[in-house]
């Protein structure tokens, strides 16, 4: 498939992964296979359920990620990859703002993929998995209108922290979310550095924004 399509795919499939917490985290740790799907059926009743996800909620989608999907996902270490060599040059408060503009980033750039939100529903692919693994990759297939879609996770063992399982990256019709991202991080750091990174990433969120805005 033609990198357009990925890149046409690619907002919904991530607002997949950014809601792929909804749920109460269990008391014992799951299979990862098992946790992708509970998390992924949740996720999308839940976004056929509230018109205001459906809209693009801005407000309501940062609430929602910081206190459902974070904990969930190691966005950290998913920072860290799209940044780079640059990451361990970066102080901690560099860090910080890498962090918070590119969770903005990933947001508000793909808070209207909610509105594609129909009838798709998750199937699950068999895990090649041992059980002493550390990091694993589940791989599932969207369904629904259109054409079906790729969408594989890589997730780090965690045990005793909530599922015991977190997302790390995501993969859509063979392009790795952390892949796309590092390309244009790269060509930022090198022309500017890691503040020009960040400077770079705040304009954006800052367009973006202006942009809903106008649509609401």
């Amino acid at each position: 498939m033609k990198r357009r399509s990925v890149v046409r795919l690619l907002p919904l499939s991530l607002a997949t992964l950014l809601f792929a917490g909804a749920a109460v985290a269990q008391a014992v740790d799951e299979a990862p296979d098992v946790l992708i799907k509970r998390l992924s059926t949740d996720v999308l009743d839940a976004i056929k359920a509230d018109k205001t996800l459906q809209n693009g909620d801005v407000s309501k989608i940062m609430t929602l990620v910081d206190s459902k999907i974070m904990p969930n996902v190691n966005f950290r270490r998913m920072t860290a990859s799209a940044t780079g060599p640059g990451w361990r040059k970066a102080t901690p408060e560099q860090q910080k703002r890498l962090q918070e503009e590119f969770k903005t980033l990933l947001v508000r750039t793909y808070a209207g993929a909610l509105s594609q939100v129909s009838d798709q529903a998750v199937f699950m692919k068999p895990l090649r998995a041992a059980a002493e693994d550390k990091e694993v990759i589940v791989r599932t297939e969207v369904r629904g209108r259109g054409d079906p879609i790729q969408l594989d996770y890589r997730l780090e063992k965690t045990p005793g922290q909530g599922p015991g399982w977190k997302i790390y990256d995501l993969n859509v019709l063979g392009v790795w979310l952390v892949d796309n991202y590092r390309g244009q991080f790269a060509q930022e750091i090198n022309a500017k550095g890691v503040d020009g990174l960040i400077g770079t990433l705040s304009e954006r969120n800052k367009a973006n924004a202006s942009a809903n805005a106008k649509k609401s």
